[in-house]
């Protein structure tokens, strides 16, 4: 529309073509989108949709739920960095109970498990339970706001490592989302003063600033050396392939963590830390449990998403995870939201779109 014309209407003038025609021209495209939009829809069957809106609420409700109970583990008193390690794979059977069916009904049978294929599995378990570990170091000492947005740094290293192990291209838009969320993470080292707790001390926040960077760092590895495994090793990525090796690399991560557990003699402090936990012992069981649920609903969700839709839906939902586990964790725990942490939450959800549209661009051109 003429912005003059729309100030200043001449009315000696017959109307103008152009307003009308806009109006329709978008009203065509609302009409066009529609139509793809019911075109698509009709060419899955209905469990497919299901199927993947409760992939995408897990993703979207099951992550943020087990970062947040992390942090509320060792805000009403918890103390072991090994517990809630411990917990992060104690749901490994979960996903025994999601690959069964495939099995039965599916008609798949099981990948054989080769010597090579073990030790990568039991490597993968170790590096993963090492990640969980330098995170719960991490919530231990930071916000749950913080240590959400130092950890979607992951995406940096996932790329970087991609590009280094696996060859993976980094288009321009991929090193735009590098630079944009490395500058998120350097904004909250800025601010560090603003949502330090009282009872914690300025080492203990940048050890789990420290942690929650290695963490993220740790966990790109794990995600360029999963896909180096498919490559080399497996030959194929269908569904229950990819739940095989989340059960193995998560059954040997809970046993790696359990000798760690034990070796600490942990599991014998939690009926004390239970009997001073804050809101009780029953809760203190309860976060526990959730804990293991919640983390293992997420992954499976994530899984599902990538092999249901693709890995730019995967990146959409990781961009609103991002900001509404900061958003709740301001609401449950009064986190300090400081212009400084706003900034880093809005270049982060930037530096995931950057992403997002790299890989979209990608993905269409190949």
């Amino acid at each position: 529309m003429d912005i003059e014309h729309s100030q200043q209407p001449n009315l000696s003038d017959g109307p103008t073509a152009e307003p009308s025609g806009s109006f329709f021209s978008l009203q065509e495209q609302i009409s066009e989108l529609i139509a793809m939009a019911k075109v698509t829809y009709r060419s899955k069957p209905i469990s497919y949709w299901i199927l993947l809106v409760l992939s995408s609420s897990a993703m979207l409700i099951a992550f943020p739920a087990s970062s947040l109970l992390s942090r509320l583990y060792f805000a009403d008193g918890g103390k072991s960095k090994w517990i809630i390690s411990w917990v992060a794979v104690a749901g490994w059977p979960l996903t025994a109970l999601f690959l069964i069916p495939l099995y039965i009904m599916g008609k798949r049978t099981p990948t054989p498990i080769t010597l090579n294929l073990a030790i990568c599995y039991a490597a993968l378990g170790f590096l993963s339970a090492a990640d969980n570990l330098m995170y719960a170091w991490a919530y231990a000492y930071l916000p749950a706001s913080t240590a959400s947005l130092l950890a979607s740094s992951s995406l940096v290293f996932s790329a970087l490592f991609g590009y280094i192990i696996v060859k993976n291209k980094l288009t321009v838009s991929t090193i735009n989302a590098i630079v944009v969320i490395t500058a998120s993470v350097v904004i909250i080292a800025l601010d560090s003063n603003s949502d330090r707790f009282s009872n914690i001390s300025n080492g203990q926040y940048i050890m789990g600033f420290v942690w929650d960077i290695l963490g993220s760092a740790l966990h790109g590895l794990i995600f360029a050396l999963s896909e180096l495994v498919f490559l080399k090793i497996l030959g194929k990525r269908s569904f229950h392939v990819v739940l095989e090796q989340q059960l193995m690399v998560s059954l040997f991560a809970f046993l790696f963590t359990t000798i760690g557990v034990l070796v600490n003699k942990d599991f014998q402090a939690m009926k004390s830390e239970a009997s001073s936990f804050k809101h009780g012992e029953v809760a203190y069981y309860m976060v526990l449990l959730w804990g293991a649920i919640t983390f293992q609903l997420g992954v499976l969700g994530g899984t599902a998403i990538l092999f249901l839709a693709s890995t730019v839906l995967a990146g959409v939902l990781n961009a609103v995870r991002v900001p509404l586990t900061s958003i709740v964790a301001v609401i449950l725990f009064h986190d300090t939201m400081s212009g400084f942490k706003v900034l880093s939450l809005i270049l982060t959800v930037w530096g995931f779109g950057s992403y997002i549209v790299g890989h979209s661009s990608v993905s269409k051109a190949s």
